[in-house]
């Protein structure tokens, strides 16, 4: 069974036309393990995407 992940909460009020805006942003509470496992999927992922969008943006190039 996973354990529930608890998070910090921060909350601002940011002026908008007449009114305002409540943004409440959470941000996971996560030991250096779990945060650097996190981290290192993000930089994996991120690599992946960025890597097919290299290879459409050099097939472009070369049929121009």
């Amino acid at each position: 069974m996973q354990a529930e992940v608890r998070y910090t909460s921060e909350i601002k009020t940011v002026p908008f036309g007449d009114g305002t805006i409540l943004f409440e942003n959470l941000t996971p509470i996560l030991t250096p393990k779990e945060r650097e496992q996190r981290r290192k999927e993000i930089e994996k992922r991120l690599f992946e995407v960025f890597s097919k969008y290299a290879k459409i943006r050099q097939n472009y190039s070369e049929k121009a």
